[in-house]
């Protein structure tokens, strides 16, 4: 009986992990191309996590939507075009959410909410234009069973370099991370490694787009970077003292905590 049961269950689990990836070119492009995008996204994830930037990610990820839907009605299904044009709206809301909040009084986080909001529904429009109701579903939520060769290589190209640049900066972020009065008193470099990481993070979620579309293409950012923040800062002991020996939090004569103290434990996705 339980030589039966055993023989049943083999094919079951070999139909169901196996089999579509041994069978099906698309399920492989899909497989290799989610995994790129959870390399790099991961390791975004983590430093939008410790930085109070889950927001961030998630505004980013509607603000590219208008640029990609202009770059869609200029050329159609074009990776060039929507891929310019996302980058380009991306930037944009970016640097206007930052210049909102630094001449009003409304915060850098309201002001994205605004921006995404906006963008979102400009995005939209914007298909509808031109496009039906199964080009905007693309748009929205991506085609993973659809990905070329042409946006693998883009993949494998964003998470290589985010990777490196995150290496070579990862000093600064962390400082940044830990105790940036710090990090602006030793180095006048925060700026430039804040715009640096916003950059990244726009280019990861245009990647993202063409893969999962704009509802979903900071979904790997925030629960993989939630689950890795998680476990670094939170659930190891010492985790956030160990981060916090990279930036010594004295200065002028007093002590600051660490804000990894109270770390996030988990990552929240908002569709």
């Amino acid at each position: 009986m339980w030589a039966e049961k055993a023989e049943k269950k083999k094919p079951m689990l070999y139909d169901l992990f196996i089999g579509p990836f041994a069978e099906f070119d698309f399920m492989r492009r899909a497989l290799v191309g989610v995994v790129a995008l959870s390399v790099s996204g991961g390791a975004i994830g983590v430093f939008l996590m410790l930085r109070r930037m889950s927001l961030t990610g998630d505004a980013m990820a509607h603000a590219i939507l208008p640029g990609a839907a202009i770059g869609y009605l200029v050329a159609g299904f074009s990776l060039p075009a929507m891929t310019l044009g996302g980058l380009a709206a991306g930037f944009a809301v970016a640097l206007a959410a930052g210049a909102v909040a630094r001449v009003t009084v409304i915060k850098e986080d309201a002001s994205l909410a605004a921006f995404y909001l906006i963008s979102l529904a400009l995005g939209v429009t914007i298909v509808s234009l031109r496009g039906s109701a199964v080009d905007l579903f693309h748009v929205l939520f991506g085609n993973v069973l659809a990905l070329d060769d042409d946006v693998l290589i883009l993949l494998s190209g964003v998470a290589t370099l985010s990777l490196m640049t995150l290496a070579a900066l990862y000093r600064p972020l962390v400082m940044e991370c830990v105790d940036p009065g710090f990090l602006r008193s030793v180095s006048r470099s925060g700026g430039l490694v804040h715009l640096t990481f916003l950059g990244l993070v726009v280019l990861n979620l245009v990647a993202g787009f063409h893969a999962l579309g704009s509802r979903l293409c900071r979904a790997g950012s925030v629960l993989f970077g939630g689950q890795q923040s998680a476990g670094r800062a939170g659930d190891h002991p010492g985790g956030g003292r160990a981060l916090s020996r990279l930036a010594p939090a004295r200065h002028a004569g007093r002590s600051r905590p660490s804000p990894l103290a109270a770390a996030p434990s988990s990552g929240v996705v908002m569709l």
